[in-house]
């Protein structure tokens, strides 16, 4: 099963460095077979059944090999909801995928491609970054850990400036490999990031929070944990009194008002002003 995996995940790979134009060219089957280390034999059997799923690659004379057909846009979605689940432990979400090649095509597969080589040899990337500004920043130096899946947005959680960033891979126009090295961060390490955010907000401080859930909410909210560290007490009525600790009032906030009628703010006090000036914001759109 192991093979199987190994085989699937390279002869995507191979189409992503294809497409990625990352790599010295013209790229030759000698040249994967190395950077793969396989046998050349070996990437000439990929190609082959890359051929047969419809993918038409073909070693041309002073180009190297090369992707003779475009590729549909079911196509590149079908590849990259493959290799996510290969690389990936997260969840797979179609609508993430759909966003995400709809804006940039083939270069959805390539970049993708090109981040997870960078999180697996440990090397530093270059990105063209489109910021909130909507002004493009060219050549940012990241060093990628993981790619995620949060809020129908593909992710790439990395070191940029020495602090730890997110960045959509719908706004990364372009990866580039760099020469640099860095040093990897523990598993545990990233976890731990993830360990007080609500959704996806990252950052070092800690709020303890304590809602109450509606007899309605409760039944939804039973089967389900939100949060690593959580606690719920069950009352007479058949709400539940939920609390757990997040790195974000503001994140955390959004969402509750997001969930209407039958979530309440008991603590602290802070968190349940905002909920309120929230609301009343939304409220004043309709006025």
């Amino acid at each position: 099963m192991l093979d199987i995996k190994s085989k699937l995940k390279r002869q995507i790979e191979i189409l992503g460095i294809t497409l990625s134009q990352n790599f010295p060219s013209p790229l030759n089957t000698f040249d994967l077979a190395d950077m793969f280390k396989v046998e050349e034999l070996t990437i000439k059997r990929d190609l082959q059944d890359l051929r047969a799923s419809g993918i038409d690659m073909h070693s041309v004379r002073r180009k190297g090999i090369c992707l003779t057909n475009n590729l549909p846009e079911q196509k590149i979605r079908e590849l990259i909801q493959q290799y996510s689940a290969l690389s990936y432990s997260d969840g797979f979400v179609e609508k993430s995928t759909m966003l995400f090649v709809k804006r940039l095509r083939e270069k959805a597969l390539a970049n993708m491609v090109t981040l997870q080589m960078c999180i697996d040899t440990n090397r530093e990337a270059m990105i063209d970054y489109e910021k909130e500004s909507e002004e493009l920043e060219f050549g940012r130096a990241i060093c990628p850990v993981l790619i995620f899946e949060l809020d129908n947005y593909w992710r790439v959680l990395a070191v940029n400036e020495g602090k730890l960033k997110q960045f959509h891979l719908n706004k990364i126009i372009e990866v580039r490999i760099s020469n640099k090295n860095f040093k990897p961060i523990a598993k545990e390490n990233i976890e731990e990031v993830f360990k007080y955010s609500w959704r996806s907000w990252l950052g070092p401080d800690k709020y303890n929070i304590k809602l109450r859930f509606s007899p309605q909410w409760a039944e939804r909210l039973r089967p389900k944990q939100l949060m690593d560290t959580e606690t719920l007490t069950e009352c007479a009525d058949g709400s539940i009194v939920y609390e757990t600790t997040v790195n974000s009032l503001e994140e955390i906030a959004g969402w509750i008002v997001t969930r209407g009628r039958g979530v309440v703010v008991l603590e602290p006090e802070v968190l349940r002003e905002k909920v309120i000036k929230l609301a009343k914001e939304v409220l004043d759109n309709y006025d």
